[in-house]
């Protein structure tokens, strides 16, 4: 693991914050059933069960499938590499609903995170985005029901837009505001116009955070934008998320610490910098490292921006996630 500075900034502390795909952390299905007849104690008893009546059971399908739990072990894995960052704010994606949220925190965080946010979205997979804090924190607004003028009939993000308001500890003053989101995935660019409407909706998407954050900002203010943005930060799709109000955002992982070197690659050259998160390999194809996942800051946030992490996966396909975790470390 790499070391990082020294938690002692100019105003006596230094925040950390974060951002991670969890990947689906999903929960199980529950329902309640009874057995009329018992068999007697020394026989073997099979069961099985037949759903009759709606109210004693629930299952979640995405397009005809079953919605399952997160394996044990994934859910361990990425546990474990959010204990091991132990940022104080971590903004995640991929999270079923608020309860698992909290279940997940106290289960396998050992309630690390006595702040926990999340507001349910608008994916039909059930997917949202919430917030973990050991700072308490302030106001919270949802913009999943902004629209872009070209389609004003549809709501722009699929999942949500979450503006999260990080105090300090004694709840004195607003550190800064977190506004966390997911953007469109690549999902069905392979099909007819797939990529062109994929492409074309994150872009309504990242030109409704700039004027969202532009109205609610004011110039000097300290924000970031972070979240999944299933896209690298050059890609034009992104462009508007560089620029609020005519300031130039700040990048702040350009160039990101690895908390240990990237897996060596056996079909293809590795990655150029260290500035990724997310690996996919087409059949037959090298593989892309990317950095979907971003922290977008201010530029008076920025003035006390630190070094910034990744922490880099041990296998191909991800600990516990297809995402690697980033934070960055700031001066509060």
């Amino acid at each position: 693991m790499a070391e990082r500075e020294n938690p002692q900034g100019i105003n006596g502390m230094k925040v950390t914050v974060g951002t991670f795909n969890l990947n689906n952390l999903f929960s199980r299905f529950n329902f309640s059933a009874s057995i009329s007849t018992l068999a007697k104690k020394d026989a073997a008893v099979s069961v099985r069960y037949q759903f009759t009546d709606n109210d004693n059971y629930r299952v979640r399908t995405f397009k005809g499938r079953l919605v399952k739990a997160k394996k044990d072990k994934d859910t361990k894995a990425i546990a474990d590499r959010i204990m091991s960052m132990d940022v104080d704010v971590l903004a995640v994606q991929e999270v079923e609903n608020i309860d698992i949220l909290k279940e997940f925190n106290r289960k396998h965080l050992g309630n690390l995170y006595p702040y926990r946010v999340l507001i349910e979205g608008n994916d039909p997979r059930l997917i949202d985005v919430g917030v973990l804090s050991k700072l308490p924190i302030g106001a919270v607004t949802s913009f999943q029901t902004a629209v872009h003028p070209e389609a004003s009939g549809t709501r722009v993000f699929g999942r949500d837009l979450l503006e999260v308001e990080i105090q300090s500890q004694d709840r004195s003053k607003t550190l800064f505001t977190l506004y966390n989101t997911h953007l469109k995935s690549h999902f069905g660019d392979d099909e007819d116009n797939g990529k062109v409407k994929n492409d074309t909706r994150r872009r309504q998407q990242a030109e409704s955070i700039q004027k969202i954050v532009a109205d609610r900002m004011r110039t000097n203010s300290r924000y970031m934008i972070v979240g999944d943005m299933n896209d690298g930060p050059d890609d034009a799709p992104l462009s508007a998320l560089k620029t609020i109000e005519g300031n130039d955002l700040v990048n702040a992982l350009e160039n990101p610490i690895e908390t240990r070197p990237a897996k060596e690659e056996k079909t293809g050259p590795g990655p150029q910098k260290t500035a990724w998160t997310h690996r996919f390999k087409k059949s037959g194809q090298p593989p892309e490292h990317r950095l979907f996942d971003q922290i977008w800051l201010s530029p008076k946030l920025a003035e006390g921006v630190g070094q910034s992490f990744i922490d880099r996966r041990t296998k191909h396909g991800g600990n516990g996630s297809d995402h690697d975790p980033a934070w960055v470390t700031l001066d509060t």
